[in-house]
């Protein structure tokens, strides 16, 4: 399987050759460089204060959803650069990684920014970046370019697979080692609750997806090319 595909036809109904232009692969590398730039930093300050163990290190949802925003858009970039469009599963991994990182937004402003410094990544450009910039970004590229194409809503468990994964290690570890990334998914608390909270994910996830891949029916504002 491949990540590109023959020239497709666009959103708008015209016909695409590329998968972008070089000013939006441009635009989605320094998105990634960013990322990358804030997981060091963050690895950085922690180890400076403290052994890391990388399990729990990169353990967290907001890290982890980053890094595979910054893995798909690299690829992206890629794929567009060499004149091609992306595959319909490349297209997917967009839409779904958008998701993430958009929860990953609202779950920082509505629940954890007001928490001040203990709701966030410790260097403040890094929190800045992961919480902020990065779901601010993926939800107006997914809004603005046309190199994305229609996803059907028949397709809307694959934005399970990734949270359900992280879930269940999550729960495996907390029942093992007792190491959770966020308290409400600790078994002290009851698995009564934990699970309620998994439920909830999962209706969340499945919201937010609902509304990533109903943009991607609609008339993107840029053309791309």
């Amino acid at each position: 399987m491949t990540n590109a595909t023959k020239p497709a036809i666009r959103n708008d109904g015209a016909p695409a050759d590329r998968n972008g232009t070089a000013l939006v692969a441009i635009l989605r590398l320094a998105v990634a460089a960013i990322v990358a730039g804030a997981v060091v930093a963050t690895v950085a300050e922690a180890a400076g204060r403290t052994t890391i163990n990388p399990f729990n290190m990169f353990g967290y949802f907001t890290i982890q959803s980053n890094i595979i925003l910054a893995i798909v858009y690299v690829v992206i970039a890629v794929v567009s650069l060499r004149g091609e469009t992306a595959s319909a599963a490349l297209n997917i991994a967009r839409g779904s990684v958008t998701t993430y990182i958009i929860i990953v937004g609202v779950v920082y402003a509505t629940l954890l920014a007001p928490l001040g410094a203990a709701g966030g990544v410790p260097v403040e450009w890094a929190n800045t970046a992961l919480h902020i910039v990065t779901p601010i970004y993926a939800l107006a590229d997914w809004i603005l370019f046309s190199d994305r194409a229609r996803i059907g809503f028949n397709r809307l468990w694959i934005v399970l697979i990734y949270p359900i994964v992280w879930v269940v290690a999550v729960l495996v570890r907390g029942a093992t080692d007792g190491w959770v990334p966020y308290p409400f998914l600790h078994p002290d608390t009851g698995y009564g609750s934990v699970f309620f909270y998994v439920g909830l994910i999962v209706v969340v996830m499945l919201a937010f997806g609902s509304l990533v891949f109903w943009i991607s029916s609609k008339r993107s504002v840029l053309r791309v090319p």
